[in-house]
């Protein structure tokens, strides 16, 4: 190949070639862009915390406040979702066995439907379990033990929402696990994955997942000595074992992969 033929080949191919980074370069450029929208599109108003209890008990938590936080009907797991958060109370078949209200309204039907949301419901349907409740009024939160929302006691019925599960009693060392049982705890001394959602004296709250596989009497003593900092008030058990799930920014829980009716979420 002479000079001349090859001036003409080398601009040819470098042509092509810058042509190619151009369009290369233009689509990474453009999924960042996408995957920064994307991003930024998602809550950031909360921190996310890994403890490993002296018990060897992992915890991992998102830690909010309640302005932040909404309760949300899916079906699906917890990470397959746009949502960052925590999964919720109990169910069966796709019927919402804990009460999850906004407002005086369940996220599945009318009020006194079964399985809206309305009710904490388990073998007894006459069942009264640990309710997390949030007075946007008072701006304070509280541990109801009801069978259905219209038992709640709050400041406004247009100005609350309220999450059921099985009661905690943080600072009962000795009443706790009767409550607990009385409240039809399920698997109470198995080892499992569990969730719960715990709030302090300053009225923020901690959505807490473990992937360890423990007791009950293990993950409370997990979160007692994790947050022994914290000055914590109370909290309620959430439906545990594979239903166990968080996602956020940091990390994603999947429990066994099923998927979930409801869930407690991160808003902006």
């Amino acid at each position: 190949m002479n000079y001349s033929t090859l001036s003409k080949f080398l601009p040819s191919r470098f042509h092509r070639f810058h042509v190619f980074l151009i369009f290369i370069t233009t689509v990474l450029l453009v999924s960042l862009i996408g995957y920064n929208q994307r991003d930024f599109a998602k809550p950031r108003n909360y921190l996310y915390e890994k403890h490993k209890a002296s018990n060897g008990v992992v915890l991992h938590t998102i830690r909010t406040t309640p302005d932040y936080v909404r309760l949300q009907a899916i079906d699906m797991n917890v990470t397959k979702t746009p949502y960052y958060g925590i999964n919720g109370g109990f169910f069966w078949e796709g019927a919402l066995l804990s009460i999850a209200v906004i407002n005086d309204q369940p996220l599945k039907g009318m009020p006194g439907d079964y399985g809206s949301g309305w009710y904490n419901t388990g073998i007894d349907t006459n069942l009264k379990r640990g309710t997390l409740v949030w007075d946007d009024v008072t701006k304070h939160f509280s541990i109801q033990v009801v069978t259905h929302a219209g038992e709640l006691t709050v400041t406004d019925k247009q100005r609350y929402w309220a999450q059921g599960g099985v009661s905690m009693k943080l600072n009962d060392s000795f009443g706790w696990e009767s409550d607990m049982i009385l409240e039809q705890m399920p698997a109470y001394n198995e080892g499992h994955m569990r969730t719960a959602v715990v709030y302090d004296s300053q009225e923020n709250i901690y959505m807490i997942v473990t992937p360890s596989y423990c007791t009950i009497e293990e993950f409370r003593a997990a979160i007692l000595d994790s947050f022994s900092d914290r000055r914590l008030i109370d909290g309620i058990y959430l439906d545990g074992d594979g239903s166990s799930q968080l996602q956020c920014r940091n990390v994603r829980l999947k429990g066994d992969q099923r998927q979930v009716y409801q869930m407690l979420t991160l808003i902006q």
